[in-house]
């Protein structure tokens, strides 16, 4: 008998129908011969409801009852689902993160899981029960509710599949997989039958929004198979594990962008030690997070100096450089919110070359200018100018064949 952890997300268990539809497959997964942890989103819109009314009260509200108000988003679909379990004649019982005992630390609005006491569930599960956990929360040492922060729910499912040593954990979405690509800009992106650990990671900190990033994490480190299906149509979805040493593997498993970027330079500032944390020390101070970095030497002994930054701290980070680049006397200091960063990902990388001179080619082919390059063993991203963003992005999936099926 296998262990099965389903996570189901907010689409998913939008409505009352929505819901029902999730205790079917539920259902049928248990009569399959299968112990069944289901762990759930609050209804689709309900969790943005919840900080709306928060934000009519006080825009900065204490965190510790903000996180009493979200979690209920949760509470209300676990109700719901074990309800609708019930009706089918499949016994189920639901537990809030705090019941399951999901243990974090006091950081709200953005905890971190620390333990899970699975006791209560594994004797929910030896009595023939489904159950059902809400996503997205836990309870700190003092018993305050702690929410996990965007995309939670993620979390939650691939702990408790962790914990309990569950043989996989399936991601119900509203797609059916991993594609090469967004298929909204290249309408014949290819479904990835399997997709490495070390990829997926790559992929969602580049932009691919399919998995939170703090749940592939946790499964690579925790060894759990993961598999992105989709709760609206049958199939078999991507399995996300750990790269086989026996398999060819492609040269590129997908393209990730990214349009939230944002490019700051400051130009002819002092060639000399320290100068890079003077620069990136107060952004990194005032937390914003930095991503490419280029230092350019000029033959005057000074040096141009560009990073981006997401686009929502484009204003702020500007603001706070325009005082350091008087201080250190730089020449000029300028931004620009119109990029975007395309990459490609792939684990066949590490054993083949060119990919990088194709990539160059591709693009410049298409008369698109490269404004930066960052690469890493399995990855190479450019920034580029965001009108040129889908042109990129479907030219590059042509030149390297990623519509194509790898042969068998």
């Amino acid at each position: 008998m296998a262990l099965i952890v389903q996570k189901y997300g907010g689409t998913s268990v939008g409505s009352p129908e929505r819901i029902m539809n999730v205790a079917r497959k539920v259902m049928a997964t248990k009569q399959a011969g299968n112990d069944v942890i289901v762990v759930v989103s609050a209804m689709s819109g309900e969790t943005n409801r919840l900080i709306e009314l928060s934000k009519q009260i006080d825009p900065n509200p204490d965190l510790r009852e903000y996180d009493v108000l979200v979690a209920t988003g949760e509470q209300v679909t676990i109700a719901l689902l074990s309800m609708a379990l019930n009706k089918l004649g499949c016994p189920a019982r639901s537990y809030t993160g705090a019941q399951v005992r999901i243990l974090t630390d006091s950081t709200y609005s953005k905890a971190r899981i620390l333990d899970i006491d699975e006791a209560n569930v594994r004797a929910d599960l030896q009595a023939g029960r489904v159950v059902v956990v809400a996503g997205f929360q836990g309870s700190d040492e003092q018993g305050n509710i702690t929410t996990l922060g965007r995309g939670g729910s993620d979390t939650t499912g691939v702990a408790l599949a962790a914990a309990l040593k569950a043989d996989e954990c399936q991601i119900y979405t509203d797609v059916d997989g991993v594609y090469t690509t967004d298929p909204r800009v290249v309408p014949n992106a290819r479904r990835l039958d399997r997709i490495t650990f070390e990829e997926m990671l790559e992929m969602a900190s580049l932009g691919s929004k399919v998995l939170q990033i703090r749940s592939v994490e946790f499964a690579g480190k925790y060894s759990v198979k993961l598999r992105v299906l989709s709760s609206f149509e049958e199939g078999p979805g991507t399995l996300i594990t750990y790269e086989e040493q026996n398999m060819e593997q492609p040269l590129i498993s997908g393209i990730a962008f990214n349009r939230d970027e944002a490019k700051i330079t400051m130009l002819g500032v002092p060639d000399q030690p320290g100068v890079a944390y003077k620069i990136l020390g107060p952004v990194g101070d005032a937390n914003i997070e930095i991503d490419m970095i280029i230092q350019n030497v000029g033959a005057d002994a000074t040096t141009d100096f560009t990073f981006t930054v997401h686009r929502n701290d484009h204003q702020k980070a500007l603001k706070i450089l325009d005082k350091v680049a008087k201080e250190l006397g730089a020449r000029e200091l300028n931004g620009d919110a119109n990029i975007v960063k395309v990459s490609l990902v792939g684990v066949g990388m590490r054993s083949h070359a060119g990919v990088a001179s194709t990539m160059f080619k591709t693009l410049a082919r298409e008369g698109i200018n490269i404004r930066m390059i960052s690469t890493s063993e399995i990855k190479i991203s450019v920034v580029v100018d965001e009108k040129y963003l889908e042109l990129a992005v479907r030219a590059l999936h042509d030149a390297f064949g990623l519509d194509k099926a790898p042969a068998a």
